[in-house]
């Protein structure tokens, strides 16, 4: 089958981001005496920041300190990030440049914000690759919800079972799965649940390996 489109999550899949995302809020945490448990930190990745509050409160109690510690996490974060590139993933580049070639639209949809995310995605030299870019802020449901899949659909013009998605998170992966696609999932610093993984789609090791899957497509 030859997909109409491909649909992008960004951080974690395309940008090396989520070590950054990582390293700061451990940072913030210790500078507000406060050690956290990085199982917890987990179960944010690749949903939205009022997912994350919730999560994190849920997770290390009420009397987390989360005010402050966001508000300091936010800071490092956007100092990394704002105004100089994140790293791409390895065969980021290159899977972007094969399908270029090959004619195939490309978009992101990402749990960041819009201009956040161009800002990322400009910084890191990518940006024109894509049709574009879906942030967060502009559905009402974010990942696992399907909303932002649906809506990349409907501005494609394209049927979802004729879009492939990739994506690192579990998060990611029921959006995009609940929304009809077929998914290319590429872990990164968490490995799927028991869960994710029986839905019994692609897991790849890298980019490179899920350039591979698609020429064999």
């Amino acid at each position: 089958m030859i997909y109409k489109a491909i649909i992008f999550d960004m951080d974690g899949l395309l940008l090396d981001s989520e070590r950054i995302a990582l390293s700061t809020f451990v940072e913030s945490c210790r500078e507000n005496n406060f050690e956290p448990d990085i199982n917890v930190y987990n179960k944010c990745i690749g949903t939205t920041s009022y997912a994350t509050k919730e999560i994190l409160l849920n997770g290390y109690g009420r009397d987390f300190p989360f005010e402050m510690i966001s508000e300091l996490w936010k800071k490092k974060y956007l100092n990394e990030v704002l105004n100089k590139p994140v790293p791409l993933k390895p065969g980021a580049l290159s899977l972007l440049q094969h399908l270029e070639k090959e004619g195939i639209k490309k978009v992101v949809v990402t749990s960041t914000d819009y201009e956040l995310a161009i800002r990322k995605l400009t910084n890191a030299q990518i940006v024109h690759f894509f049709k574009f870019v879906l942030g967060r802020d502009q559905v009402l449901n974010g990942k696992p919800n399907p909303e932002i899949y649906l809506t990349a659909c409907r501005k494609l013009g394209e049927n979802p079972i004729n879009c492939l998605a990739l994506e690192d998170s579990d998060n990611g992966v029921l959006a995009a799965f609940n929304a009809g696609l077929t998914v290319i999932q590429v872990p990164d610093l968490v490995e799927p649940s028991a869960k994710v993984k029986a839905l019994d789609h692609w897991i790849v090791k890298s980019l490179v390996e899920a350039t591979a899957v698609l020429d064999t497509r």
